[in-house]
């Protein structure tokens, strides 16, 4: 029996209402191709990045907002209410109307309204359908006025447009070709680039062509960005409601979209159904998880996506993954797919799922990759050359493959990519890019050129590197000994010599050991330009939280308890200590400032799966440590519904920013919720003998 989807995401009028609270939070749907939709619960546009469609124009990440808006007006008789709202350039909100939404929730991933007008009350959903570049709008009564004559009508207005997502919309800038049937369908032509298609489900379609301009921007003023879109009226619908069946708009960029709105429901609300089950089915851990955690197992299915990459084997289309093609989208709505985060994420979102074949999916996408024993930070986009200016997206990626063959034991899979992995290690000990390279005084692993970024903390402003990290990265050489612990495993497994792979880790250890200062934390950086770098920062838990550690007990409890005390927060770890002269409380301001704050004191959500995952190596108490986790299950209800934000401010209340949808937050989350509940349930064991690892991997898998 398929579990229930979670519903647990819901809020009343008092929210609803209140346009601060409701413009604050957002809802984020994915179609598993590049394509998002977003907006607020008001249904006000604040973002240059909201829209019904956002497709991949360009594949596989030129994403274009084709369909804004469609604003509902609810006719009954000769009174007319708006199921809508607009902020304006001189700053009015014109129509309030989201002071008529009696209710919000999350159905699974699905956006549910419902709007009171009098006694009339009108349900409205939006949901994409899966695998194909298609949203859908649509609603229904749920209330009627006692004795009523007639049952209202709506009239929607669509909004479309052809812009770059990231841009903003000038008047006279999308002039398209219009089309009609002369009845429920458009097609909206913008030159050679792309079609619109859309249908009327429940009435009739008509065109139109009038700009609608001026729309204000509130959150990219915030954030020092050009704050005004213009749109274009394409068509209006005219639907007739009724109770017993849904009436609404489907707009597609394919030709041949169904107008069966209730079937089109159904097949999203399965998806999401088969999504929990699978996980379910293949985790355990998860039968008697909380609503909380279901909610995230569907956000995590909205981060991965088909990803042509060329070649044999690839496809353009709609609705099948190319063989060779899967990766994660880190966040929404402005990254795309980076080496880094997405073998950071890809045990939480792959394997805590149930989703090993998606995993090595993404593994091998990524082997096409590899070059100089690195892995591409950013992947390319059409046309584009990969960047490799990343020291740790090969050392995640190498864990990545632990991940996945602790939770398989697929050593076919393992043999076919050995060399690879084995290139990785062999070009860090001679040395790659960037200064990439092995010192052999102390087997650590050095990192680094002057005017380049390469470690996680990777922001830039100009030319100026904000944390330039260069020398021996704590958290790089905490990888690396991960890495050359975990090819010695593999080459055991596929009987191979495992010697060369134990000697680099040994080697690692005791050049670690320089990294113990003399309180037990882990300096940040060795051997800088300038000498050591003590700075208090969070990369130090990955010397605890990884699978394999180089450090002893005793220092891994040193290490946690520095961490606890000076960059614990509810929802993650500081970057950096507050008591620092760089620590910067709040990320606010234009890109200047944001980006030159964006390591020095935000909260990272990411970490706090690691942080429970460390925590419990040197307590044994997992219960303990994976209640850490519940304040990201609260702020599910917050910023991006359903799922969790990038960053948080430093200092309290912790308010999100950045990201409202983040890979790598939801996926550290669920793989430290998984693999802890896995030891609770093992309670009574030695507390050596359960191990904190990735979801899938036994607690006594290592004995």
């Amino acid at each position: 029996m398929k579990p229930p989807l979670p519903d647990g995401v819901r809020l009343g009028g008092a929210i609803c209402g209140e346009l601060t609270e409701s413009e604050r939070r957002e809802w984020w749907l994915a179609n598993g191709l590049g394509a998002f939709a977003a907006g607020t619960v008001a249904g006000t546009l604040t973002r240059r990045y909201h829209g019904l469609l956002v497709a991949p124009v360009q594949p596989p990440l030129g994403r274009v907002l084709v369909l804004a808006k469609a604003d509902a007006t609810l006719v009954d008789g000769d009174a007319a209410t708006a199921l809508f709202a607009n902020r304006w350039g001189d700053g009015s909100l014109a129509p309030a109307s989201h002071v008529h939404i009696e209710s919000f929730q999350l159905d699974g991933r699905m956006p549910v309204w419902r709007w009171a007008v009098g006694a009339w009350v009108v349900e409205q959903r939006i949901w994409m359908e899966p695998g194909a570049h298609t949203t859908c709008i649509a609603w229904r009564l749920v209330a009627t006025p006692p004795g009523a004559a007639q049952l209202p009508q709506l009239r929607v207005t669509l909004l479309a447009n052809a812009r770059d997502f990231h841009g903003s919309g000038r008047p006279g800038d999308f002039n398209p070709a219009i089309e009609g049937d002369g009845t429920a369908a458009l097609r909206v032509q913008h030159g050679e680039h792309f079609a619109l298609h859309l249908l009327g489900c429940g009435g009739t379609l008509a065109p139109r062509h009038e700009a609608y301009e001026n729309f204000d921007l509130p959150v990219e003023r915030e954030r020092g960005l050009p704050d005004r879109d213009s749109h274009l009226a394409v068509g209006q619908a005219t639907l007739a409601l009724a109770a017993d069946r849904w009436v609404g708009v489907v707009a597609s960029m394919h030709a041949d979209a169904d107008a069966d709105l209730a079937a089109s429901i159904a097949r999203f609300v399965e998806h999401d159904r088969q999504t929990l089950h699978q996980a379910h089915a293949a985790r355990p851990e998860l039968s008697a998880a909380p609503p909380w955690i279901d909610q995230m197992v569907l956000a995590a299915d909205s981060f991965v996506f088909a990803r042509r990459v060329g070649g044999e084997g690839t496809t353009d289309t709609p609705g099948t993954f190319a063989e060779t093609g899967v990766s994660v989208i880190a966040g929404y709505p402005w990254f795309g797919d980076w080496g880094r985060d997405t073998m950071i994420a890809l045990p939480g979102l792959t394997l805590a799922t149930g989703r090993p074949d998606t995993a090595l999916r993404i593994l091998r996408t990524f082997a096409r990759f590899v070059d100089g024993g690195m892995l591409p930070n950013v992947f390319p986009g059409a046309g584009d050359r990969p960047e490799y200016n990343t020291a740790d997206a090969a050392l995640w990626y190498v864990e990545a493959w632990r991940a996945y063959v602790a939770a398989t034991d697929d050593r076919d899979a393992l043999r076919q990519v050995f060399a690879v992995l084995c290139d990785i290690i062999q070009r860090h000990v001679s040395g790659t890019r960037y200064g990439i390279q092995v010192d052999s005084a102390d087997g650590l692993l050095r990192a680094g050129d002057a005017g380049v970024q390469i470690t996680w903390m990777d922001a830039k402003v100009g030319d100026w590197v904000v944390t330039p990290r260069i020398g021996k990265p704590v958290e790089i050489n905490a990888l690396w000994f991960n890495a050359v612990s975990a090819m010695a495993e593999f080459a055991a497994l596929l009987q191979l010599p495992a010697a060369p792979f134990e000697a680099l880790a040994q080697r690692s250890r005791t050049g670690f050991q320089r990294f113990i200062a003399a309180d037990g934390a882990l300096l940040d950086v060795l051997d800088g330009p300038a000498g050591d770098d003590a700075s208090c920062r969070p990369n130090q838990i990955f010397a605890v939280s990884l699978p394999h550690s180089p450090l002893t007990p005793q220092a891994q409890a040193a290490v946690v308890d520095r961490v606890a005390r000076e960059l614990l927060t509810p929802v993650g770890l500081r970057s950096l200590a507050a008591g620092h002269p760089d620590y910067r409380p709040h990320y606010v301001g234009g890109v200047w400032q944001r980006d030159g704050s964006y390591h020095q004191g935000p909260v990272w959500a990411w970490l706090l799966g690691h942080y429970a995952l460390a925590e419990y190596r040197v307590s044994g108490n997992a219960q303990a440590a994976q209640a850490r986790l519940a304040p990201l299950g609260e702020h599910l209800l917050d910023a991006g519904l359903g799922t969790v934000s990038e960053i948080f401010d430093g200092a309290p209340p912790h308010r999100p920013r950045g990201c409202p949808a983040q890979a790598w937050s939801v996926a550290c989350t669920l793989a430290a919720w998984v693999s802890l509940e896995r030891a609770r349930r093992s309670d009574g064991l030695p507390r050596a003998a359960v191990q904190p690892t990735p979801p899938m991997e036994t607690p006594d898998d290592r004995e």
